[in-house]
């Protein structure tokens, strides 16, 4: 996944100590009840026996109740701070990693990113020679989509016999209706996209009508046109089947996003002044400048590191030495504080596998502008 981190921002902000938890929610049957009526207690054990505030094991005590009435299995994710909930997530599906409760002098987002998927924004049009409907979903958000029906003129819609003469004249109109209802349906679905950042578009519906709205489409909006061949019916069986076709056009689009972002990282190995950086030293010599534009980050392959967390610019360092004068929080892990200093210069997050980055490298980067030379004290992977 891919993933924007700015929105963590303020989050990032935050004067600590900050606690966090991530663990199953579930409460369907009778063993996972009698597990979740204790879990509360056992949360509340481990953030004492970390010394956490008072007033914040009582705020978390209540955030992580059991997710009654949802289907499991699902996980949750909870933040607390002087005694508020920061963030509390429920998240569909079993946890991806241990539970974890920790205390920590800034945010650790890490479970909640990697169990979370990039809320992927798309656009499902059903369209017809009359109109249609615009859904506008996301990948990784729950909740029902934003459903938007255009409705055209139905005027002379259908092509009809009245003599040679007359005949062409309808027809004429009739296609005139045709593409203004296709142009009105492209205006609403190019106003969907600007304004939700969608990165698919998938065509379903009438035929002809499908490609007169793709050709009415912004000329930036064409490239997400998918186009599928079925239609949405009510029916359980159709409804599934197309919403199967669609999920896997998401999933390509996503898959050639990520590819994307590997082909442009190779394309700079060897250059003299590539706008990448791979390693550590690299990596966070590129985030104090605010260089960065995508963090590729193993975090597993990091685990075992720790950064110095800083209260103001450059945000981290590997040594208080380098802390340029900024207030020293102390030592958190080396992912942590790699995605705290993404999150506050506004950079995205690609999460990668063992063995996806070259030479076993833990961490990698593409920059917003090419690196000089290479600076002193550098560390390597």
């Amino acid at each position: 996944m891919t993933e924007k981190l700015h929105k963590f921002a303020d989050l990032y902000r935050g004067q600590g100590p900050w606690c966090a938890a991530y663990v199953d929610a579930g409460a369907g049957t009778v063993d996972a009840k009698e597990a979740a009526e204790v879990r509360p207690g056992d949360v509340l054990a481990a953030l004492a026996a970390q010394g956490a505030p008072p007033e914040d094991q009582q705020a978390m005590e209540t955030a992580v109740d059991p997710a009654y009435g949802l289907p499991a299995p699902i996980s949750r994710f909870v933040l607390v701070r002087q005694g508020g909930v920061e963030l509390n997530e429920l998240l569909p599906g079993p946890m991806v990693s241990p539970q974890q409760v920790s205390v920590d002098l800034v945010p650790d987002l890490l479970p909640l990113l990697k169990h979370r998927p990039e809320e992927f924004p798309y656009i499902v049009a059903d369209v017809s020679r009359e109109g249609g409907e615009i859904r506008l979903e996301y990948v990784g958000r729950p909740g029902p989509p934003s459903v938007e029906d255009v409705e055209g003129s139905t005027e002379d819609i259908h092509k009809v016999s009245v003599g040679i003469w007359g005949q062409d004249k309808m027809q004429r109109r009739t296609e005139e209706v045709w593409r203004r209802n296709a142009e009105d349906m492209a205006e609403q679905i190019d106003r969907v996209v600007d304004s939700s950042g969608a990165r698919l578009i998938v065509l379903a519906g009438d035929v002809r009508a499908r490609g007169l709205v793709q050709e009415q489409l912004a000329e930036a909006h064409k490239p997400l046109v998918s186009m599928i061949d079925s239609e949405p019916r009510p029916e359980d069986s159709h409804q599934q089947v197309f919403q199967d076709r669609v999920l896997e056009r998401v999933a390509l689009q996503w898959a050639a996003e990520q590819d994307q972002i590997m082909d442009r990282l190779a394309l700079q190995e060897g250059q003299a002044n590539p706008e990448s950086a791979m390693g550590v030293g690299a990596v966070v010599t590129a985030l104090q400048q605010a260089q960065v534009d995508v963090l590729i980050l193993n975090d597993s392959a990091l685990a075992d590191r720790q950064m110095l967390a800083l209260g103001a610019e450059p945000w981290l360092a590997t040594a208080e030495e380098h802390a340029l004068g900024a207030e020293v929080l102390g030592y958190v892990s080396a992912p942590s504080a790699m995605l705290r200093a993404a999150s506050l210069t506004d950079a995205s997050l690609l999460l990668v596998p063992d063995g996806v980055l070259p030479g076993g490298a833990g961490v990698a980067a593409l920059l917003r502008w090419p690196t000089g030379p290479e600076a002193p004290g550098g560390l390597s992977t």
